[in-house]
């Protein structure tokens, strides 16, 4: 406010008393305090921990760590719990207003049907990198900006945006960039929001597919969108009643898409892969691998989290893997679980809108700090 006075020469000389604005929080906690710590399986949770230890243990607070995680029995859930004791604290998260709630959803790996050649079923392209898409780190040009990237192109002498949905469906399509044509436009967007897939070539041959690059433009939910529109409730908005929204009305479905800019390339992945690679680089473990708000919880860490089985109201108490980023995934107790592949992943994914608490387990020593720099 004293900037703006000082610019403005207009404000009252009295005095405002301002009520202080609350920030986001950790608040140390204690083993006792987490939803059936005693009685949750860990094993499935130390998998997943396993292996991201690859790229973990390079690094020293967590050398130790990876290394007595590789020796433990499995089978020995109490040895699994006090592993996790020994070498953790659990912090758990706080919105600025003091509540400890916030919004947990799901996704998965969806199964599209598509060719290598274009025809009249296989017409809607999946897209690798354009060769004029700019990634800038802004780091190397303001250190205070590290882990912030701009995506771009050049145009004359300037980077502008780089184009949006309804662009690239169009007159600026990146022209050889096509790495598969699949026959479902929606199946498509909604691979796009995944990051991941699996597609399914009419020799009956699987390529799969993982995230490698994004236009730059900001995540809008087509779900939102509908219930602003009128044409369902926050209740009815699911993945599954969005697909039948687009089934029924197919001349509007176009103008619904562009109403999220994001875009999503991707790059095929080797077919030995079991499952989708996250923004860690590991591959995500079904059930125990989440996406966060790496601005809040750091890749890597063990998130104890407590919140409901999807459309229930039956707990679900579980220790995940923050191993993934998303873009619609911004808050402070915000988080995607990863259901893994198939119909039933796919059910949970998109029925999955819970309201969950988080506890993150940061190895002893370590004081977790919020990055409040874009709220």
């Amino acid at each position: 406010m004293a900037v703006t006075c000082l610019l403005l020469a207009a404000c009252p000389s009295k005095r405002v008393e301002e009520t202080p604005v609350k920030e986001p929080s950790f608040v140390k906690s204690d083993w006792q305090t987490l939803p059936e710590w005693t009685q949750v399986g860990l094993a499935s949770s130390l998998e997943a921990l396993s292996a991201e230890c690859v790229s973990l243990k390079r690094k020293e607070q967590w050398q130790q760590i990876c290394a007595e995680a590789s020796l433990l029995d499995i089978s020995n859930n109490e040895a699994l719990r006090l592993f996790f004791e020994t070498h953790f604290t659990p912090w758990q998260l706080r919105n600025d207003d003091g509540s400890d709630q916030g919004l947990i959803t799901g996704y998965y790996e969806p199964l599209l049907y598509g060719s290598r050649e274009k025809s009249e079923r296989y017409r809607f392209p999946v897209y690798g990198v354009p060769d004029d898409l700019l990634i800038i780190d802004l780091a190397e040009l303001y250190p205070q900006l590290k882990g912030m990237r701009l995506r771009g192109r050049v145009e004359g002498k300037r980077v502008v945006p780089y184009h949006d949905r309804a662009a690239i469906d169009s007159k600026h399509a990146p022209e050889g960039k096509e790495i598969l044509w699949v026959d479902d436009e929606i199946g498509l967007f909604f691979l796009q929001v995944q990051g991941s897939g699996r597609i399914q070539l009419p020799d009956g041959s699987i390529v799969k597919l993982g995230y490698a690059n994004q236009n730059g433009h900001p995540y809008n939910s087509i779900g939102k969108r509908l219930v602003e529109m009128g044409e369902m409730t926050v209740d009815q908005a699911s993945m599954q009643s969005i697909r039948q929204w687009g089934v029924d009305h197919p001349e509007r479905l176009k103008e619904l898409l562009y109403s999220n800019p994001s875009y999503v390339f991707f790059r095929e992945m080797p077919d030995s892969l079991k499952s989708a690679v996250g923004a860690m680089g590991v591959p995500l473990t079904a059930g125990y691998s989440m996406a966060v708000d790496r601005r809040t919880i750091p890749l890597g860490m063990p998130v104890y989290l407590s919140t409901t089985w999807p459309n229930s109201e039956a707990p679900l108490n579980r220790l995940m893997l923050a191993q993934d980023v998303g873009g619609a995934i911004k808050g402070t107790i915000r988080g995607d679980f990863f259901w893994g592949f198939g119909a039933e992943a796919g059910k949970n994914a998109g029925s999955m809108k819970q309201q969950g608490r988080m506890w993150v387990f940061f190895p002893h020593g370590f004081t977790p700090t919020l990055k409040t720099a874009s709220r």
